[in-house]
């Protein structure tokens, strides 16, 4: 055996921590070469490795895609159905909201195929077939046609992708997008073929009285009351194969879909999920932990809070701006509050000792194997981390606010195109560019953006910028604002919001009806913007060669660490890649004295009920079927209406929306969240502590016929009692 293939050997034998059957994000094609499949069916599963995954038939897999661009979805009928979160449907319901159709406050339920509504921009994405590439790429590295920094490449990998794919038997085939990965550091690679459907249709989404019941609140929290999913259809040609949406296309006829369980759920049952965890460090030494904490998770927090209390207050005030800027701050919200928690948690689970327990080991090993790579690369990692760190804090600072809170922000090209157009007297080329200021007014001023509300955003967060960064490491306009406006920052955002070509249709208008070169010349949120993009750049490309070298530094402590901690079976981060993760149903203690069942009623529902608070209203159709108890078949045997349930089921963001799966693969539920005490859980996993909070189906179902009325939906599933 050669060395490249002792080192893959290590890796699928690779474990950081002791590895307990409820953690683990498996890749579905080393199942059977990993021995994952034993330890599940240890742990209660019925089936068979090639009922989960068949790289030469039909298997659960078929069942589960990417729902739009950072959740999963399954298909839950013959007929193209899917079931995923409220908050991942969320941008998608609120794209068709308005004061009219307010879909976000009364829910939608479409009755007939006809009502279900066209989405544009959202896609559903299977996977058609994964394909090991490992041999050819450290072929490539040996023979010196590619080096190993290169191997890393996001650029390479899909150039490599679209050469392999054009050689495949899937060349010809529709919708089909090749995306070649690393895995375990770039030790391993997979390509990857994804087959993407794009005429996606909103089906059912419960109002967010139910689908956010507990708002900001109750996130990352347990116990948990809410009604976490929403509905959408998969359609297709004629032939059922991806086509752009089209009133001719049909509910696709699905290959696979997932039947459902609503025979109930007791601790210590089998769970597992299936679905597309989307990124994980489990493998970072101490000082990449600290990194994660101070220069990523601490501006974060700072930035978003300031911008949070901003939106909070005007999404108060008017019903038009709180539809425009709830996903806004849904999104901004949620990584606000996990960055939060993840601090704490480091914190309180003691990961920098677990970090640092497993270096002393791994020196220790080192040592033993007398191997100079692995005695110094701890060293040599922590060297790099000193120098990334800064320039981290400063990108996250930057990026936070100016690419992700404040969204006023022009482009040069049709500025500078136009100062040539007209200093060349190019009337042809002048008449050409007013499009070009047309489309990029529209881009700006689209119909979830409001000026005003940006402009106080930018008053709240340039300010506050200028408190995180020191002078030099700034942005060229701040000098602007000290030398023309005397350190004025109202002033300046008030120019900027008041003055621009872009800032108003009167002002675009009076522009294109007299374009000058002056006018160009005046406007500051070229030069603005251009600063900001000047200075991200900068700081790129200080980092570029830092991260070159972490990412050999990486492949070598994990090909290390693979090594020390054979022959027991383990998985690479997270990357966004289908992904099957099993454990049982089972309650928790956070702390002393403190014992949660596993599951939450409808009666906690009623508990939590404040007609003041947005966030705990109850709808009052849901309230009288709750007093009633008019649960239909969905009820537990003592009559009461289940909500939510935990696993100890390894998630991370990116699971939002998985189907939970019980031993037989059937559909018990809906992955949503994880718990507060464990949200170092992306860093380490925490054997006591982990849980994933999941939406009961039986919910699911309840809310859908009772409370909306599709008792058509639940007709065309496969329902198993």
């Amino acid at each position: 055996m050669n060395r490249i293939r002792i080192f893959v050997s290590a890796l699928v034998m690779l474990v950081v921590c002791s590895v307990r059957a409820d953690e683990g994000m498996w890749l579905l094609q080393l199942m059977q070469e990993q021995h994952s499949i034993d330890m599940m069916k240890k742990q209660g599963l019925k089936l068979n490795a090639t009922d989960l995954y068949n790289p030469n038939g039909v298997s659960l897999k078929d069942a589960v895609g990417i729902f739009g661009g950072g959740c999963t979805g399954e298909v839950i009928s013959s007929e193209g159905l899917i079931l995923t979160n409220h908050h991942c449907g969320y941008s998608f319901i609120q794209q068709h909201s308005s004061v009219e159709h307010d879909y976000l406050t009364d829910g939608f339920w479409a009755k007939t195929r006809v009502e279900e509504l066209p989405t544009p921009r959202l896609k559903f994405t299977f996977i058609e077939q994964i394909e090991d590439i490992t041999d050819l790429i450290n072929q490539k590295i040996a023979t010196n046609e590619i080096t190993e920094t290169e191997a890393f490449s996001t650029k390479y990998l899909n150039d490599l992708a679209q050469v392999l794919h054009a050689q495949s038997d899937l060349k010809d085939k529709k919708g089909i997008s090749p995306q070649a990965l690393p895995f375990y550091a770039g030790n391993k690679f997979y390509l990857i073929y994804r087959k993407i459907y794009s005429d996606v249709r909103m089906v059912a989404a419960p109002p967010s009285s139910v689908g956010k019941f507990g708002g900001e609140t109750d996130n990352w929290m347990w116990p948990r009351h809410t009604g976490d999913f929403s509905m959408f259809r998969i359609y297709a040609d004629a032939n059922g194969e991806p086509a752009e949406y089209s009133p001719e296309n049909i509910p696709l006829k699905t290959k696979k879909h997932l039947s459902i369980s609503i025979k109930g759920l007791n601790e210590g049952d089998y769970a597992m999920i299936m679905g597309f965890p989307g990124s994980t460090s489990r493998y970072l030494t101490v000082s990449e932990v600290k990194e994660r904490m101070e220069a990523t998770n601490e501006p974060r927090i700072r930035i978003r809070t300031a911008r949070l209390n901003v939106l909070r207050e005007v999404m108060a005030s008017s019903d038009k701006i709180r539809i425009q800027y709830a996903n806004k701050y849904a999104g901004s919200s949620n990584y606000w509050k996990n960055s939060i928690g993840m601090n704490k948690a480091i914190i309180d689970n003691d990961v920098p000792g677990a970090k640092a327990a497993q270096e002393v080991a791994f020196n220790q090993f080192a040592r033993t194997k007398n191997n100079q790579a692995y005695m110094s690369v701890i060293d040599q990692l922590n060297a790099v981390v000193a120098r990334t760190q800064p320039l981290t804090y400063q990108r996250t600072s930057l990026t936070e606010v100016f690419m992700s809170a404040i969204e006023f922000f022009v482009t040069d090209k049709a500025f500078k195109e136009m100062r040539k157009a007209l200093e060349e007297s190019n009337t042809t080329k002048i008449d050409s560019l007013k499009n070009s200021f047309r489309q990029q007014y529209e881009r700006i001023h689209n119909k979830d953006y409001d000026h005003e509300v940006d402009r106080k955003v930018a008053k709240a967060l340039i300010p506050l910028y200028a408190e995180m960064i020191q002078p030099e490491l700034r942005p060229a306009f701040y000098s602007t604002i000290e030398k023309d406006f005397k350190g004025d920052y109202n002033a300046y955002i008030d120019a900027i919001y008041d003055q621009s070509i872009l800032s108003s249709q009167a002002n675009l208008d009076a522009f294109l009806a007299d374009p000058t070169i002056d006018a160009l010349d005046k406007d500051m949120t070229l030069g603005y913007s251009n600063s900001i993009m000047s200075r991200f750049r900068q700081i790129n490309n200080e980092l570029k060669p830092l991260k070159d070298q972490l990412d050999i530094l990486h492949k070598t402590y994990i090909r290390g660490l693979g090594e020390m901690k054979s022959p027991t079976p383990s998985y690479p981060d997270a990357n966004f890649t289908i992904r099957l993760t099993y454990g049982n149903v089972k309650s928790y203690s956070p702390r002393d004295g403190v014992r949660y069942k596993y599951y939450t009623t409808a009666k906690g529902v009623l508990e939590k009920e404040d007609p003041n608070n947005r966030e705990f209203n109850v709808p009052a159709k849901l309230k009288e079927l709750i007093l009633t108890g008019d649960f239909g078949r969905y009820a537990l045997p003592n009559g009461e209406m289940p909500v939510c349930f935990l696993t100890n089921n390894d998630i991370t963001g990116g699971n939002s929306g998985s189907p939970v799966l019980n031993e037989n693969g059937e559909l018990i539920g809906c992955a949503f969240d994880g718990n507060w005490e464990s949200l170092s859980g992306d860093i380490n996993f925490d054997n006591d502590k982990q849980r994933c909070i999941n939406l009961d189906i039986r919910y699911v179902l309840f809310i859908l016929d009772k409370l909306g009325g599709c008792g058509h939906l639940i007709n065309e599933m496969t329902i198993v009692q």
